[in-house]
């Protein structure tokens, strides 16, 4: 368990304190508005109506105490860069920022944070792979442009053993596993594929496709 501060509860701010919730954190959260602070209470060990760019008010809060610190703030960039800054002075551990362009990204990692997450980015890349493709049924983006894929065996596949596919050496993937009514995840070169049932992938989007001649 892991003592979170988020700042800025609006709806990704809700959603993210709402995970971290159902995961057994502990989560202080923090907002400009009243409001937004009565409709997580439930959700968290403290809310905290304040200004995140205010020194004083962020000292009283013992930033040093907290594993992680979220910014959530995505309506004023100003405030964000502030915020992260400040965390950042005030001794946190480690900073993770919201960001909606790459500029900003810049911005808050050179004034503080560890790490930049782009929401509406990262949902719309994940809903333009998942449903302009015919059998990608969900992925996972990792680094360096690799993913987690779960996907349809394809009909040319159909009762083949995987090691007879050397799909690692010709098509640069890798199946982690094979859902058989549950996911099994150890898989052999002697597992035999069947058509209809779904697989773990590891790999970039641009070999996967390879593949598959409809996306």
């Amino acid at each position: 368990m892991k003592n979170v501060l988020v700042i800025g509860a609006g709806r990704f701010g809700r959603y993210t304190i709402r995970k971290l919730h159902e995961l057994g954190h502990q989560v202080v959260a923090v907002d400009r508005n009243e409001e937004r602070i009565a409709r997580i209470l439930p959700l968290v060990s403290d809310g905290q109506i304040g200004d995140s760019t205010d020194q004083d008010f962020m000292s009283s809060l013992g930033i040093r105490d907290f594993d992680l610190c979220i910014v959530a703030i995505g309506d004023d960039f100003l405030a964000s860069l502030e915020t992260t800054f400040l965390l950042d002075e005030l001794g946190a551990k480690k900073i993770v920022s919201r960001a909606t362009t790459g500029s900003q990204e810049k911005f808050l990692l050179r004034n503080g944070a560890e790490a930049v997450v782009y929401p509406e980015r990262q949902l719309g890349t994940w809903t333009a792979i998942r449903y302009s493709s015919d059998h990608i049924t969900d992925y996972i983006e990792l680094t360096d442009g690799y993913s987690i894929f779960e996907i349809g065996v394809p009909a040319h596949w159909d009762d083949m053993k995987i090691g007879e596919l050397n799909v690692r050496r010709k098509w640069k993937l890798n199946i982690l596993g094979v859902r058989e009514g549950k996911m099994n995840m150890n898989v052999t070169n002697e597992t035999v594929l069947h058509a209809g049932q779904q697989m773990l992938v590891l790999g970039r989007y641009e070999d996967l496709r390879r593949i598959f001649f409809r996306q």
